[in-house]
Parts: structure tokens; C-alpha cells; sequence
């Protein structure tokens, strides 16, 4: 990773204008696209970019709960959400968003979820924040910054209204 900015100087908002132009340029002339984010973080960052690249129809979420690898270890969260995916996934170009990419734990199980649905042509990844430490050989496509957390803490999205912060969360991790 080069680059790496301080998470206490993270602006979220600034990131996620990073982000679109990121995707919209590497999207540009992709077929049959469609957004899927990951329960929370990544499906409030996926709502805004349906929005933003008029994807809205095209828009859908996981909560990857059940497909994790810890699952039998950590027990189930008590606000697992629904996956809702309106739209054939087979052949289509998938955007997986998510707002931080760390372990890579989490892309795998969004990915196995996916194909839960059919085969999609592609899958590309997008983050708004890297913060590295990868267990899984897993790279986003798309990603506005790169990040190092200190151990015991996580970096984690919020959203007022329209507007995203990031904060360090050291009950989080």
C-alpha cells in the first residue's frame, strides 16, 4: 500500500466524491451493470452511487451473515438484514461495494452469496477505505484511500441524512 493517510484524517465525504469518479470511469462502457452492496456500510455507499450513475433500478444488498467463515464461532448478529436482489445477476456486471475492506473475509462471503443467485459475467470491487491486513487474497478495484487502524479498532461508516463519516471505534473490533 502506498500513500496511507492517517484514519483520523479520513474525510468521508471527500472519499466518496474519490470513489464515483473512480467507478464512473471504470465502468464506462461495461454491459448490463448492476450495484450490490453489503449490509451497512457498503449498501448506503452503494444506494448513493445507484443514484449518482443512475443505477437505482439496478440496485441491490446482501448481509452476508450466514455465508461468513466465523460464522459457527461468533453466532449471528442481532440485526441481520434482509438480502434484497430484484435483478437477474446472471451475466450482469456487478458492483460489490462495501465501505471498508480489511480481512477480505467479508468479499468472499458476499461473493459466495452472490452466486446464490446465478452467475454473474463480472464482478469488480469497491471500497472506500483500504486499511490493508488482507487473510484472503482479495484487491478492490476501486478504492478512494488507504488506511492502518491500529490493532483492537475498526474503522466504520456512518450516515447522517446524505453525508458519511468515518470514525475509529475501539468497541467495534
Amino acid at each position: 500500500m502506498s500513500n496511507l493517510v492517517n484514519p483520523t484524517q479520513l474525510d468521508a465525504e471527500a472519499l466518496y466524491g474519490v470513489l464515483l469518479e473512480q467507478v464512473r470511469s471504470g465502468l464506462a462502457g461495461a454491459s448490463n451493470v448492476a450495484i450490490v452492496g453489503i449490509h451497512s456500510g457498503g449498501a448506503w455507499l452503494a444506494e448513493r452511487l445507484a443514484r449518482d450513475l443512475d443505477l437505482t433500478q439496478r440496485l441491490g444488498v446482501l448481509d452476508v451473515s450466514f455465508y461468513r467463515d466465523d460464522f459457527a464461532q461468533k453466532g449471528l448478529h442481532a440485526d441481520v438484514k434482509p438480502t434484497r436482489i430484484a435483478f437477474d445477476v446472471a451475466g450482469a456486471t456487478i458492483l460489490l461495494v462495501d465501505d471498508v475492506l480489511y480481512t477480505g473475509r467479508t468479499t468472499r462471503a458476499a461473493i459466495n452469496e452472490l452466486f446464490d443467485y446465478g452467475r454473474p459475467a463480472k464482478i469488480m470491487l469497491a471500497a472506500l477505505v483500504d486499511r490493508g491486513e488482507r487473510q484472503l487474497p482479495v484487491a478492490a478495484d476501486f478504492v478512494a484511500a488507504f488506511t492502518a487502524v491500529p490493532p483492537g479498532q475498526a474503522l466504520v461508516l456512518k450516515q447522517a441524512g446524505d453525508k458519511f463519516t468515518l470514525t475509529i471505534d475501539t468497541h467495534h473490533a
